[in-house]
């Protein structure tokens, strides 16, 4: 998309739809996200709710989900699928809405990888691995057709990843973005759900892309902008941070210290995925999305796997109502130096581990790290009675921990459980190699 002259806005757009084919594992078609944009011209930025809404507009109530299990981290953690648990998709909204608002290039052309991936994609690696853990929700109803191997195992890496009716969804998504919350494709979704969900037509009618000004705090002698609402208050804990961790927190007790007691929380499950974008005007595009684990709901002669967003119960901190916007982890942001230019770019997928890996990832940029370089520094991931550390935390600083009453446990693995991270700079781009990230520079 860059090297046709389009966008920081379409290529992630572009990113984005292949995404919702090729990492249907963490997102698709059927989910919402966020994004956060930055016009070099204007030096303004913007913030995009496109995630999914609380649906029962048309008076239907959910009947209770269905129970599952997934092992996360050696444990077993409960979580619930079906019709139930899904919310009215944000993600064809949100994708058109982008392009509308900042693309360059024809929608067609913008749409095109994402339609050539929806016929099929080789299987990652690394979600080869995450399979297992999660195949209580994928496969189900019309995902034991897509990641089950006709001999009954999990996909494998390589195996192709497809479902025979995906690509029509795309030419959908090609011919009318909107036909997505309207006619036929609508009638499917709605019919798919209607055995114990409370979306209807109604819920879809009302669904709008929220576009607003971020909140920012200052990160030294950085302006980090992001949504602000996230449930992990994620822009506070940089704030309270960065007075606190005064050196490198894998060679230095004392900021380890401190950054485990800014990031103590619950750890939680949320699939998700992260895209970042610069182009050669300078303008900026972060984009993360969610399909949560999926909920085995499936539109008929669409391929597009639904949400399960409210069966994520961490998700639900408090009364939900029909149209409002469930709660996220996710906070794509931008940091802006005190000429107003592009100084960083981030986002990062992985549930709760979204604050704790883009709290150290970004803090290492703004303090002179390159891109990849941050998001190859080992991280931590602080619970309420555990410190999980990856590998690379020197000895005297776990040794220094331990003494002071913090109980530690370490990796034997850099694991996608630390989240995955994607982020530019004027230094170079970097890519999670935790998640398969990949960086592209023209």
């Amino acid at each position: 998309m860059l090297s046709r002259g389009g966008s920081a806005v379409d290529a992630a757009v572009a990113m984005m739809l292949v995404s919702c084919a090729a990492e249907a594992i963490f997102t698709g078609l059927g989910g919402g996200g966020f994004a956060t944009v930055y016009d070099a011209a204007t030096g303004q930025v913007r913030c995009l709710d496109f995630f999914v809404a609380v649906p029962g507009l048309g008076g239907k109530r959910p009947s209770p989900a269905t129970a599952i299990e997934v092992t996360f981290i050696g444990q077993h953690v409960p979580y619930e699928i079906g019709p139930a648990t899904v919310a009215v998709p944000g993600i064809p909204a949100g994708a058109h809405y982008l392009w509308q608002r900042w693309g360059r290039l024809p929608w067609g052309t913008v749409t095109a990888p994402g339609r050539e991936a929806s016929y099929g994609t080789p299987f990652p690696a690394m979600h080869a691995q995450v399979l297992p853990r999660v195949a209580a929700a994928m496969c189900v109803g019309e995902g034991v057709e897509v990641y089950q191997r006709p001999d009954g195992l999990y996909l494998q890496s390589g195996d192709p990843l497809r479902h025979p009716d995906h690509h029509r969804a795309y030419e959908l998504m090609l011919r009318d973005p909107h036909a997505f919350y309207h006619g036929a494709y609508a009638d499917a979704l709605v019919v798919a759900v209607s055995d114990g969900g409370a979306l209807t037509q109604e819920d879809l009618d009302a669904y709008r892309v929220i576009e607003y000004t971020p909140r920012s705090v200052r990160v030294n002698d950085f302006t980090v902008h992001a949504r602000g609402n996230d449930l992990d208050d994620l822009l506070g804990t940089m704030e309270r941070v960065t007075p606190a961790v005064h050196d490198d927190p894998t060679t230095d007790a004392h900021s380890a210290a401190a950054l485990i007691d800014a990031l103590r929380a619950p750890s939680k499950r949320a699939e998700t995925t992260n895209i970042v974008a610069v182009d050669e005007q300078g303008d900026g595009c972060v984009i993360t999305t969610s399909l949560g684990l999926g909920s085995g709901v499936w539109v008929p002669g669409y391929g597009v796997h639904l949400n399960s967003m409210l069966g994520e119960g961490e998700l639900v901190r408090g009364l939900v109502h029909p149209g409002v916007r469930m709660g996220s982890m996710m906070s794509p942001l931008i940091a802006l130096d005190d000429h107003g230019r592009l100084a960083a770019i981030a986002g990062a997928a992985g549930g709760s581990r979204i604050r704790p890996a883009l709290v150290q990832c970004v803090l290492r940029m703004l303090r002179g790290a390159a891109p990849q370089e941050a998001i190859d520094a080992p991280r931590l991931n602080a619970l309420p009675d555990l410190v999980r550390l990856e590998p690379g935390f020197f000895s005297h600083v776990i040794r220094a921990l331990e003494a002071d009453g913090y109980k530690i446990a370490i990796a034997d693995h850099r694991d996608p459980y630390f989240g995955g991270v994607s982020a530019l700079s004027p230094l170079g781009g970097g890519a999670d190699p935790r998640r398969s990230g990949v960086v592209i520079m023209l």
